[in-house]
């Protein structure tokens, strides 16, 4: 018998990665379309972060297993398929994206409010993908300076707004639906 709930939990697990994966990868490209067809380009984007709400979502449903490796392989998956996101800013989405991941994995059966689970993953996931641009920048050299932290925080800070809104209404909605 346990042997057969593990083999489930791995299959749903790997099905909740590929799932993550592709809603993060193809989520972006639509913002993409529609900031090209709006004229506001790739500004849409950044203001949204389309990337970040998968991975956080697949975080407090999956756990950190499948939003972790979903966080770190879409960025980079994006870039493979699309040559999005830069080269340059590649590495730190990765970093960025699999600690959302692993971070809101680790809430995800907390007994907090779900708005402050996404709220304390969305901190942890900036926190360390401006320890990787600081030690990037300093130890290794990078063109991406400390000041894209806080650059990046008050153009996305929308999307963060956004974050906070959608993904509790939608942990909400997926678990009623899921005791149906």
């Amino acid at each position: 018998m346990t042997a057969a709930v593990k083999k489930t939990s791995i299959k749903a697990q790997a099905i909740g990665i590929v799932i993550a994966l592709i809603s993060a990868v193809a989520l972006p490209q639509i913002v993409h379309v529609i900031g090209a067809v709006s004229g506001m380009g790739t500004s849409l984007v950044e203001a949204l972060l389309p990337m970040h709400l998968p991975i956080i979502l697949a975080g407090l449903l999956g756990g950190s297993y499948v939003a972790g490796i979903a966080g770190l392989l879409s960025p980079l998956l994006s870039f493979a398929l699309m040559g999005m996101p830069t080269s340059t800013m590649l590495p730190f989405m990765m970093i960025e994206l699999c600690a959302y991941g692993i971070c809101a994995g680790l809430l995800k059966d907390v007994k907090i409010p779900t708005i402050a689970e996404v709220l304390i993953a969305q901190i942890a996931g900036r926190a360390v993908r401006g320890i990787a641009i600081v030690i990037g920048f300093y130890a290794l050299n990078t063109a991406i300076a400390p000041t894209a932290i806080f650059t990046s925080i008050l153009t996305g800070l929308f999307g963060i707004i956004l974050q906070l809104v959608i993904i509790p209404l939608a942990v909400y909605r997926l678990k009623e639906a899921d005791h149906e």
